[in-house]
Formats: C-alpha cells, sequence, structure tokens
C-alpha cells in the first residue's frame, strides 16, 4: 500500500467509535482472505498431452485433503457477517428515511461499495474478452482464464439476493426471532428429504435461497445479542458439527464443503443441508472466541491492518484469480514447466506460486481500488420497484456472468440459468441496467 492508503487507513483506525464491532470487520476480511488463498492452493494447472493446458483441483487430485474444506469453506461466516451488517444498516436508515423511499436507499447504501467495483470488474473483462476475440488470440491458458475469472461472481450474486430481501425477513425477525431460522433451516431439511428420499425433480434449487439465508438470518440474531447468550454458541457450534459429520457419513452427501469436478452430487451448487449445518458449526466456532480476539483487535496496529484490509477486501477478491492465471500465464510464457499436481515439485512451488499471486493482486488492486472507496448516499427519491427490479438484473447478471464466463461473446455462447439461457453479452446488460437502476451512481473515484 502506498503512503497515503496507509495514511488513511491510520486515520480512519483512530476515529474508529468504541461502540463499533470490530470482530464482525475481521471476519468479513478473513473469511474472503481465506476464499483467495483457497483458490490460490486448489488450483492445479499442469500442462497436459502436446502442450495442453489443464486446470484442475488440488482436492481431486488429492482426496484426502478435502476435510480440509471443513475449516477453510468459510463463506458461510461471510453471509452471517453480510445479516448482521444489513440488520444495523437498515434499522439506522429506517429512523431518519420516508417509508417510500426507504428500500431504495437501503439498496444504494448497502450496494454502493459492491457494485462499483465489480461493474469496473465486469467492463474490463469484457473488453478484454472482446478484444481477444477479434484479433483472434484466443486459446490454450487465455480461454481457460475467461472462462474460470467470472467464477466467484456467484457469490456477488448471492450476496445481492441477501441484500434484497433483508427488509422483509428483518421484520419477520423482529416479529419471531428464532422462528424465523428455525423455519429456513426447517425448509432447508425437507427440500433435502424431497431431493434425495423423493426424487422431487429440480426443488434442490430452492436451497440457493434457503441455506444461505438461514445463515444469513443467524446476523440478524446478532445484532440483537441473542448470539451472545452463555451456551448459545456452543451449541449452534456442536449441533451443526454433529449434523454435518452424520450427513456425510451416513447420507447422500460427499466429504468436500466445495463443488468438486465432476462429482455426481456437490454440496456447494446447489447448497445442501450438509453445508448448512457446516455453517451452524462455523457459526458457532466464530462466535466462542469472540471475546479473546475481540481484545486483541484493540491493539492499534492490529486493528489499523483490518481497517487497511477491509478497504480493499472485495478489489482484491474480485481480481485474485485474474493474478493466479496470470503468474500461471507467465510461466509459460517462459517456458518453466509446470510439475504434476501434488508432486514434491509441485509442493515445492507453492509458496512462490502463492508469494507471485499475492504480489500481482497488490497491482491489481493498486489500480482499482478506487473504485471500491464508499461514496456518500444521500435519501433517494425513487422508489421501491425500480430498485427492486435493479437488483434482480443485477443478481442474474452475475450469476449469468459466474456461469457462462468471458468467452464467446460473439458467438453466442450461452449457459442455462434458472430453465433461461443467458448469454455473456446479455449478463453484461442486465448487469449495467441493473446498476443503473439501483446506483443512480458514478464509477468515477470521489475527489
Amino acid at each position: 500500500m502506498d503512503s497515503t492508503s496507509v495514511a488513511t487507513a491510520a486515520r480512519l483506525a483512530a476515529a474508529t467509535p468504541d461502540t463499533r464491532d470490530r470482530y464482525i470487520d475481521l471476519l468479513r476480511v478473513a473469511s474472503l482472505g481465506a476464499v483467495v488463498l483457497g483458490h490460490w492452493l486448489m488450483a492445479a494447472v499442469a500442462t497436459g498431452p502436446g502442450g495442453r493446458v489443464e486446470v484442475g483441483n488440488l482436492l481431486a487430485v488429492v482426496p484426502e485433503l478435502q476435510l480440509l474444506t471443513w475449516v477453510l469453506q468459510i463463506m458461510p461466516v461471510f453471509f452471517f457477517v453480510g445479516g448482521f451488517a444489513h440488520a444495523r444498516s437498515y434499522r439506522s436508515l429506517r429512523g431518519r428515511t420516508g417509508p417510500a423511499q426507504l428500500y431504495s436507499t437501503f439498496l444504494r447504501a448497502r450496494l454502493s461499495r459492491l457494485l462499483r467495483p465489480t461493474i469496473v470488474f465486469v467492463l474490463v473483462w469484457g473488453a478484454a474478452a472482446l478484444l481477444v476475440q477479434l484479433l483472434g488470440t484466443g486459446g490454450g491458458l487465455i480461454d481457460i482464464t475467461l472462462r474460470l475469472v467470472a467464477q466467484p461472481l456467484w457469490f456477488i450474486g448471492i450476496y445481492l439476493a441477501m441484500v434484497a430481501c433483508t427488509p422483509p425477513l428483518l421484520k419477520a425477525h423482529e416479529r419471531w426471532g428464532w422462528g424465523v431460522f428455525g423455519a429456513l433451516l426447517g425448509a432447508a431439511g425437507a427440500v433435502d428429504v424431497l431431493r434425495f428420499a423423493l426424487g422431487v425433480p429440480y426443488v434442490e434449487f430452492l436451497n440457493f435461497a434457503l441455506v444461505w439465508l438461514a445463515v444469513h438470518q443467524l446476523g440478524f440474531l446478532r445484532a440483537d445479542g441473542r448470539l451472545a447468550v452463555r451456551g448459545v454458541p456452543a451449541a449452534l457450534a456442536g449441533c451443526g458439527l454433529v449434523g454435518a459429520v452424520a450427513l456425510v457419513t451416513y447420507g447422500p452427501y460427499p466429504l468436500s464443503m466445495v463443488g468438486m469436478p465432476g462429482e455426481k452430487i456437490s454440496n456447494m451448487a446447489p447448497p445442501t443441508f450438509a453445508l448448512l449445518c457446516h455453517g451452524l458449526w462455523l457459526v458457532g466456532a466464530v462466535e466462542l472466541v469472540r471475546r479473546p480476539v475481540g481484545a486483541w483487535l484493540r491493539r492499534p496496529r492490529v486493528w489499523r491492518g483490518v481497517v487497511a484490509a477491509s478497504g480493499i477486501a472485495m478489489t482484491a477478491f474480485l481480481w485474485h484469480l485474474t493474478a493466479m492465471l496470470a503468474v500461471y500465464g507467465a510461466l509459460l510464457a517462459l517456458g518453466v514447466p509446470l510439475p504434476e499436481p501434488a508432486s514434491a515439485v509441485w509442493w515445492a512451488q507453492v509458496p512462490v506460486r502463492v508469494v507471485a499471486a499475492a504480489l500481482v493482486t497488490s497491482l491489481l488492486v493498486t489500480a482499482f481500488r478506487r473504485f471500491e472507496r464508499p461514496v456518500p448516499v444521500a435519501a433517494t427519491t425513487g422508489s421501491g420497484p425500480p430498485a427492486a427490479l435493479g437488483i434482480t438484473l443485477c443478481l442474474l447478471g452475475v450469476l449469468g456472468l459466474s456461469m457462462v464466463g468471458f468467452g464467446g461473446l460473439l458467438e453466442g455462447r450461452t449457459a442455462l440459468l434458472i430453465a433461461v439461457e443467458v448469454s455473456a453479452p446479455g449478463a453484461v446488460v442486465m448487469v449495467l441496467v441493473g446498476w443503473a437502476l439501483v446506483g443512480r451512481g458514478r464509477l468515477t473515484c470521489p475527489r
């Protein structure tokens, strides 16, 4: 980071009020950081027959390592943190915003720092993919890159859905409390019963909403202090871990808590009840260590580091696969042989590749972090329906891009999204139109 960024982080850290929950900020940064590191470590890029570049998954090469996903698959914690932040933000706005403008103002407030860097990422990669196709310079690692760099956008699509559902679910939570979480938990379990025991087709896709919304609902309970009750975190962690172990041991669920290539059943896509149990154990576990870690975060140097990382976390997340694939591209360009994944030489190169990917990511962050800086959001004169349509289009657009990638822009390559074929150009248009309806903002950095 440059001196200006360091000074800004120091100023923000010094101005942090005592009422701020610093532990939540740490969880946000740590969860995204764990995902980035996990992607760098799991990528098994090698040169196949005829010099063809192949990208696999280390967890498929060494199945014993799949147990590590029970710790490193930490994305449920990010959605839990999101629920906490959304509840706090909505309640704050509700006290000073008119009912007609509340929903659209809430969306703009929550999505500004998320959508602005995402829009830039989509535009830059869309332009790069179009240029590659017009010049006819695709093939090999380039085609793989155009397909893979968009995959992390699925997380942003799900997060958009969490934001959109916050107002009604928070209202329900304020009336029924734990009952809403219990209903979502039961519904997610019922979906898996219908799917695996009764063979009901397509019902499993409901768990894209139910599983993540249940974890998100725990964030509401955290905002109300209900997870701080003695015994609750331990009960969540224990029940979640026992449930996940039992389901994987005796049910049809795979061991890995992330998707694996070629597997018939994935715990991630669509999410299963086993993944929800995994999320419960993670949330309980991080709550169990909240007090000692919270005390550690009171140290000025530690808190400055969290503040600095928080200001670039989303930008780093968006560009980390770009950086990783750029490192592999540089190795191929220099004629460095790519060893067989999980071989002794491969493991010896891991630290070098991770450090190189981190350095390239830092360069990309330097170039694009300005778009993650918060901008003031005033109460909008817009109404709820256009904002709801906008967030829906953004959601469908980023999910579509995560599935189809940036390749085949001119050939009309498509992927199936909720029974509809979506192309990369169509997905980009949906994201941009949705941003116009929700954001009414600008991509330029404020002075």
